[in-house]
């Protein structure tokens, strides 16, 4: 059990590292960022698929999937949904301009508060199912984060946050993972098979940021070359988390 922990709290330290990559922003043109990012979400997005599906879902399958978990996965997309519906946020991959303007600053932190608590569940989970799952939610989770973060710390200086303070406050959110590591872990103590839930509550989540989030965005662009490119970058992510079945 001690591997999990240290397995699960450092995955959670460096997804919350994440949270700085805003930073990277600063020097790159809104126009330039916008056509380096939509080929990072289908990555982004295949990565999410690919773990849903090769690694969480065949994990709980190994026992039978019962009722209770199906209705756990359904729980995760109901969950996600009403994230964005209830409290106004939403996961947003692109930086603020003119024509796309962000919700309120603060319930966005809030929300990504939530979010990445419910990361940390996810990511401890996993490890607990075995190592290699832990690794493939760990880098699924970190490739999502990663446009995510720069979305969000657009939103923070669009808002008035300054520079310093809007990475200060996107990383101390990112930390609320390391909460949901801890809840997590001494929940598995307690209650045997519950980590089989959270897996199932992963898999709706994962399944709704990509086919409601992410993939949506991709659709904005029509161009053949381009969609060409997201179709190559989709499938890309998906045979990384393929590939991470060598772990096993």
């Amino acid at each position: 059990m001690l591997q999990v922990w240290t397995y699960s709290l450092v995955s959670v330290f460096l997804v919350s590292l994440v949270a700085i990559v805003g930073l990277v922003s600063l020097s790159v043109k809104t126009e330039k960022l916008k056509k380096i990012l939509i080929y990072f979400i289908s990555f982004s997005a295949g990565a999410l698929f690919g773990d849903a599906f090769i690694h969480l879902l065949p994990e709980l399958a190994e026992d039978g999937i019962v009722l209770g978990v199906s209705l756990s996965i359904i729980f995760g997309i109901v969950l996600f949904f009403s994230l964005e519906k209830v409290i106004h946020w939403r996961h947003c991959h692109m930086p603020t301009t003119k024509t796309h303007v962000h919700p309120f600053a603060y319930m966005n932190l809030f929300g990504d508060a939530l979010h990445n608590f419910i990361d940390g569940l996810i990511i401890a989970a996993s490890y607990i199912v075995s190592i290699p799952a832990g690794v493939a939610t760990t880098i699924a989770v970190l490739l999502h984060e990663i446009p995510q973060e720069i979305g969000d710390f657009g939103v923070l200086v669009y808002a008035g946050f300054s520079k310093g303070k809007a990475v200060l406050m996107n990383f101390f959110t990112a930390l609320t993972a390391v909460l949901g590591v801890v809840v997590a872990l001494l929940l598995s103590g307690w209650f045997a098979g519950i980590e089989q839930y959270f897996i199932g509550i992963a898999i709706g989540g994962f399944l709704y940021i990509a086919g409601s989030d992410l993939i949506p965005e991709l659709h904005k662009e029509t161009k053949i070359s381009a969609s060409l490119i997201q179709i190559l970058t989709f499938v890309l992510g998906v045979l990384v988390m393929m590939s991470l079945l060598l772990l096993e």
